[in-house]
């Protein structure tokens, strides 16, 4: 009994003698308590939320048998890991990622995990901001970079599996990554602003038609953005989504919604009668048409 003991005492000594940053932590409307923040690794072993999960997805991926020999390619490699303690696909494919780390023989200090919150207020942002300009908009994003500077990314799940991915990240052919519609007008929003954006809207509509597989792309890229209180990047996110998926009524409801938000009330009117061409049925849109048909008699 004195071993595990010893063990679990020299765990906690070491976890708390090797972060002295504050650990963050938020509620969402679900009262459940969720990190927000960058935080040590190790605490995702060592809490008796979070290692339930992060041990059981560690301990059952399973690894090539034959040796990977990437250590070197990857010695000098930093990688930022955005994740949701509340996120399903963080709760993962951070573990498989960690362990696929350990496997390499890769530094766990080489990694740097932040969590992001999800809540009514805050969505995939950080209380110290370390999201703004990376254009994170799904999670878990892990970004690796050399010398401070991004070269490779896995953005929610591997494109192929994770130790091609990272073979490939590690050679120096890195796949590009999920959502890459979303990837690239996320970029262009932190980079330019909305007047030359509007300049070459058609030029960007044509790269995105090309880009972007879903209408699940812009529309969650869509809802970070409005939640985060960038409403004219969110307003033609949406737009864009309309004409990119123009028979999907929901691209027409989500671009509704924000209008409202925004006080552009007709507009937004106008979003869910379309929403009813498509869906006749669509009980939210008709609920939504009834007031703001009020809203705008006012």
């Amino acid at each position: 009994m004195k071993t595990p003991l010893f063990m679990v005492l020299c765990t906690f000594f070491l976890f708390t003698n090797s972060y002295s940053q504050e650990i963050n932590f938020y509620k969402n409307a679900k009262g459940d308590s969720h990190i927000c923040g960058e935080f040590p690794l190790n605490y995702l072993e060592i809490d008796s939320i979070y290692s339930e999960w992060f041990n059981k997805y560690y301990s059952e991926f399973k690894l090539p048998k034959k040796r990977l020999r990437l250590k070197s390619k990857l010695k000098k490699t930093t990688v930022d890991v955005y994740l949701g303690t509340w996120c399903g696909d963080s709760k993962k494919w951070v573990p498989q990622f960690v362990k696929l780390w350990d496997e390499l023989g890769l530094k766990r200090s080489q990694l740097r995990l932040i969590g992001l919150y999800n809540d009514d207020k805050r969505y995939k942002t950080s209380p110290n901001g370390e999201e703004q300009g990376q254009q994170i908009h799904r999670v878990p994003a892990f970004v690796f970079k050399s010398n401070g500077v991004e070269y490779a990314r896995i953005v929610e799940s591997p494109k192929n599996d994770l130790v091609t991915d990272v073979a490939q990240i590690a050679l120096g052919f890195p796949s590009a990554p999920n959502y890459e519609g979303a990837n690239y007008l996320f970029k262009v929003f932190d980079t330019k602003t909305i007047e030359t954006i509007n300049e070459n809207f058609n030029p960007l509509y044509k790269i995105l038609r090309n880009k972007t597989r879903n209408s699940r792309e812009l529309n969650t890229l869509g809802y970070v953005l409005l939640k985060n209180d960038r409403i004219k990047e969110a307003l033609m996110c949406f737009e864009l989504n309309t004409y990119l998926f123009r028979y999907n009524p929901n691209v027409y409801d989500s671009y509704g919604e924000a209008l409202s938000i925004n006080g552009e009330h007709v507009k937004a009117l106008k979003m869910y009668k379309k929403v009813l061409e498509i869906d006749p049925k669509n009980k939210n849109a008709i609920a939504q048409i009834k007031q703001l048909e009020i809203l705008i008699e006012f």
